[in-house]
């Protein structure tokens, strides 16, 4: 190895630890730091990028999210944080309200909150969703193979169906949720289908935990300004919020859990 590939990897393994450490480096800054040109670093966040050690937005970088567990694992993790942000979603459904459930463990435990409401109908393409649902409300399920990890048919089936919708209100499930990166998400169909659903809709509302927050998934959905409202939790990062305000979305906090 020569001297000049041990300085890459190790401006590399720096860079990726400034990415461990907040989520985010910029160019500039980084070419400052390392006393080179920013076309060094952007070729360095290129090949980082290509290595799935990054996800490169314009000016820097984002850290990767880590891959999720399947759907059926998430729904029974970490309950109270998801209720919180799902009591905050549901006051955003009325009655009379066509409202899309895409494929969330979060989705899951607003089904839940919303199975006392009178007057909606529901669509979702998630059965476990779906099953919470249908004895509550009038129920649209999406058809299709289903892909275990989504937790959700996502296929040219599910993709047919949703073109004959057009909700009031997509709840839309979120990998990766940042201001320039937009929604994000890990499997390339739940992507477009997500993409497609979302821009069939009156209107677009998310939620995110805040590890989400801040971080980029592999695949884009929408951008932030087209997603009207994202619920987060109370002690979500101001920083991070502000650069998506900024954007005309609407923030609303959970209650403390």
């Amino acid at each position: 190895m020569s001297a000049s590939d041990f300085l890459v990897e190790e401006r590399q393994a720096r860079i990726a630890e400034k990415l461990a450490a907040s989520g985010k480096v910029l160019a500039g800054e980084l070419a400052l730091e390392f006393a080179v040109s920013e076309d060094t670093i952007r070729r360095d966040l290129r090949e980082m990028a290509a290595a799935g050690l990054c996800r490169r937005v314009y000016g820097g970088a984002l850290a990767p999210v880590p891959p999720t567990a399947p759907f059926t694992e998430r729904v029974v993790e970490q309950p109270e944080r998801k209720r919180a942000l799902a009591r905050a979603a549901t006051q955003f459904i009325e009655p009379g309200m066509l409202v899309f459930l895409d494929a969330s463990s979060t989705n899951f435990a607003i089904a839940r909150e919303i199975s006392s409401l009178s007057g909606i109908t529901v669509a979702t393409n998630a059965p476990l969703i779906a099953s919470t649902l249908m004895e509550a409300v009038d129920l649209i399920l999406i058809g299709g193979t289903v892909d275990r990890r989504v937790g959700a048919a996502i296929g040219g089936k599910a993709l047919s169906d949703v073109a004959l919708l057009r909700p009031d209100l997509c709840v839309l499930g979120a990998c990766g949720v940042e201001a320039q990166a937009g929604i994000t998400a890990f499997d390339l169909e739940d992507a477009e289908f997500k993409r497609v659903i979302a821009r069939r809709s009156r209107s677009v509302m998310t939620t995110a935990m805040n590890e989400k927050l801040g971080t980029a998934a592999p695949h884009d959905v929408i951008s932030v300004a087209e997603c009207g409202r994202i619920v987060v939790e109370h002690d979500a990062a101001a920083e991070t919020l502000a650069d998506i305000e900024a954007l005309g979305v609407e923030i609303v906090r959970a209650a403390e859990v």
